[in-house]
């Protein structure tokens, strides 16, 4: 919690920077590292005349003469150099926050929001790629609330999903379509041998509850294929998903790449149904099409795109 003293302490350093044209600070550190006035002017592209009051304005501010003149120069006090020490980190810590090049030795966090079983399936490809490209990019997984807004008010910089969206602001790549398998627990009656449809209605089962177009589309075909269809469990994520099935005689259906992953840790087995056979789980790349002015982004999105190169839509 933040104390009575802290928040007025706040308040009063807003008050100060609200009185303070920050400006003189740029202008502070042009003489303080180029030690003149007419140096810093050259730099600046200002006369030596605008150096000079902008210097007395600060001498207003500070209680201290900041620079004595020596010879065609000027030489900085103690306390201009205490201010020196924390000015140039602070304008260090700006100019890297906009980073207007996109350089490649800038430190900058990435945002990607998944869900969290496919976090599992493409956070450790994608940050493989992208550190290759730029290692000094910090990645930071965020869950998915509501895609087109967490990308239209960039709130997030990548969303990986299922889904398929319109809106002409989104930019989309497909990174991948995955098989579909029917899974069960190790010793279930139904991964002995190969299952028929009758068999498999005998069974409750365990679904996914994500909203994307991927994943209800696949529940439309359950329930053509099992009208009947009695769902015991749902979870919107799927390591819980896995966790259940292998626990009772629950059955389910995941994304190839996923059962690989569980399979060993969990003890499950795919059963022998050709049922899915032709049905595919996709995973697609979405991001703002604004971000693409952004050289660091555009460099980032590119480099998914080589990692994945699936037909882009």
């Amino acid at each position: 919690m933040i104390s009575p003293q802290d928040d007025e302490r706040k308040r009063e350093i807003f008050r100060t920077l609200r009185n303070l044209d920050l400006n003189l600070l740029t202008i502070f550190e042009a003489v303080y590292v180029h030690k003149g006035i007419v140096n810093a002017a050259k730099i600046l592209n200002l006369t030596p005349s605008a150096i000079s009051q902008s210097i007395q304005k600060l001498r207003l501010i500070f209680p201290d003469p900041l620079f004595i003149r020596k010879g065609q120069g000027v030489t900085p006090t103690a306390y201009a150099t205490h201010l020196h020490e924390y000015i140039s980190q602070g304008l260090e810590s700006i100019l890297g926050a906009l980073d207007f090049h996109g350089s490649h030795n800038k430190q900058r966090t990435i945002t990607i929001a998944t869900s969290p079983s496919v976090g599992a399936q493409v956070i450790p490809l994608l940050y493989s790629a992208i550190q290759k490209a730029n290692p000094h990019l910090l990645i930071r997984n965020v869950a998915i609330t509501d895609t087109e807004t967490q990308l239209s008010q960039f709130q997030t910089d990548l969303v990986v999903d299922g889904s398929t969206y319109t809106s002409r602001t989104i930019g989309s790549h497909l990174l991948f379509s995955d098989r579909l398998v029917m899974v069960c627990r190790e010793g279930h009656p139904c991964s002995q041998s190969s299952v028929s449809l009758e068999q498999l209605q005998e069974h409750e089962q365990a679904l996914i509850t994500l909203q994307n177009d991927s994943v209800n589309e696949i529940r439309k075909r359950l329930n053509h294929l099992f009208p009947n269809l009695q769902v015991a469990f749902s979870s919107y994520n799927m390591v819980t998903i896995a966790a259940m099935i292998s626990s009772c005689d629950l059955i389910g259906i995941m994304p190839a790449r996923l059962f690989e992953m569980f399979k060993e840790s969990w003890r499950l087995r795919e059963i022998d149904t050709s049922l899915f056979s032709d049905d595919r789980l996709d995973t697609t790349l979405h991001y703002n099409k604004l971000s693409l002015r952004d050289p660091m982004m555009q460099s980032v999105i590119e480099t998914v795109q080589r990692a994945f190169p699936a037909k882009g839509r």
